[in-house]
């Protein structure tokens, strides 16, 4: 029985130290570590609805449009890399404040079930956690 249908779905949550502007605006900022657009060797990114990006990092482009872009509590996109097997897999980006804290919450679905398709769990833990640091380092240095 072949397996190559069948799709995963990876979701992670990260309480950042910021507001949920803050956190919306830092994500979709090339300038900000953390989120995917600041790592890339190449940058193509129009975040509107129906906007694309392309970007590539070692050679590996990475692209898709947006489907939701609603500050500063939704980000919603396609995405499409060789890991993808062709797949046109979703991202959807929640930002929810909970008192000074944002609790974001990132859901990659309609992954394929494949060692490329997996290996997107390490990927998005490795932003976030990145972006976690850029918004802690931060608030240490307002003190």
């Amino acid at each position: 029985m072949s397996n190559s249908n069948r799709t995963i779905e990876v979701r992670i949550e990260r309480t950042i130290p910021a507001s949920s502007g803050a956190v919306f605006d830092g994500w979709l900022d090339p300038k900000v570590p953390g989120n995917p657009w600041n790592m890339a060797d190449k940058l193509l990114l129009n975040p509107i609805v129906d906007g694309f990006f392309y970007w590539t990092t070692e050679r590996t482009p990475h692209y898709g449009r947006f489907t939701e872009v609603n500050r500063p509590s939704r980000i919603e996109h396609t995405w499409m890399s060789p890991n993808t097997s062709g797949l046109e897999s979703n991202v959807t980006v929640t930002f929810q404040q909970k008192g000074e804290d944002t609790l974001m919450t990132l859901v990659h679905a309609g992954l394929p079930d494949t060692d490329g398709g997996r290996s997107h769990n390490g990927g998005w833990n490795y932003f976030l956690d990145k972006l976690l640091d850029h918004f802690e380092s931060g608030t240490k240095n307002q003190h």
